[in-house]
């Protein structure tokens, strides 16, 4: 699978510019399988309100962003994982849509929300899912999920192949651990973060750090971008190399587990 990550600064409030922004890049390049996109990269991340960033929030299926997606994934035969706000009924949820070659296949709601975001979105109420795009088993989670290990293990142990993790992080020790995550599941990672600076009515301010990566099953960087500028990281992987969960001859990483050891409440 040749997966693509785009790595930018969204404009904030600005879904239709975002979205000419995205196909531009989205079409300078050919024959990708998958493009993973950072976390809310149609709206921007900072708001003031609920009723602010539900404003501009979108419902999926219906909706300019549900519309461009399902063109522009059948225009050019590929798949997308991408951050957007999603509006369900009276709920606002910071969530990654699937899409491929014309098709909704799913849509996540984040679990674990950030700081501020606790005042700006429902949490999801759903576990972490895997959804099969092109043959390859695909696990979603986004920004925040990847500090609570369970997140990661839950898709390793849902049959996901790759975890695709749309971002929008400011902590900067995230990016060392998906390569744990990778190492402590034997799964591919991608983590497509964004870039740039946001200011709340000039209060809050938070600047994010890009490092977009791609880990492989041993916790390898097969790339990274820059933190500060705006790129475009392609890999080609072999899913089928997360199925084998063997650390050596005499230890498995899944058979070696003693769930009924853990504590897990």
């Amino acid at each position: 699978m040749k997966i693509a990550l785009y790595q930018f600064a969204p404009l904030w409030g600005n879904v239709s510019g975002n979205l000419k922004k995205i196909e531009s890049t989205l079409c300078r390049h050919t024959n990708i399988d998958l493009w993973i996109l950072p976390e809310l990269c149609t709206t921007g991340y900072l708001f003031n309100s609920k009723t602010e960033i539900g404003s501009i929030a979108e419902s999926f299926p219906g909706g300019q962003t549900d519309s461009w997606l399902m063109s522009i994934t059948k225009r050019l035969n590929t798949s997308v994982v991408m951050g957007v706000a999603e509006k369900c009924n009276k709920n606002i949820y910071n969530s990654a849509v699937i899409f491929d070659n014309g098709v909704h296949i799913g849509t996540y709601r984040k679990i674990h929300l950030f700081d501020n975001e606790k005042h700006l979105f429902d949490p999801g109420n759903e576990a972490p899912a895997v959804f099969t795009v092109r043959g390859v088993r695909i696990g979603v989670m986004i920004c925040f999920d990847w500090i609570f290990p369970e997140a990661a293990r839950t898709l390793a142990l849902d049959g996901a192949q790759l975890i695709a993790h749309p971002a929008n992080l400011v902590l900067p020790y995230c990016p060392d651990a998906m390569v744990t995550r990778s190492i402590e599941n034997r799964i591919f990672t991608a983590t497509a973060n964004r870039i740039g600076t946001e200011k709340l009515s000039g209060r809050h301010q938070l600047t994010f750090i890009g490092n977009s990566q791609v880990t492989n099953i041993s916790g390898k960087r097969l790339g990274q971008l820059s933190k500060d500028r705006e790129g475009v990281l392609i890999v080609d992987i072999d899913p089928a190399e997360a199925d084998n969960k063997s650390i050596n001859q005499n230890n498995d990483l899944f058979l070696d587990r003693k769930p009924e050891l853990y504590r897990l409440n």
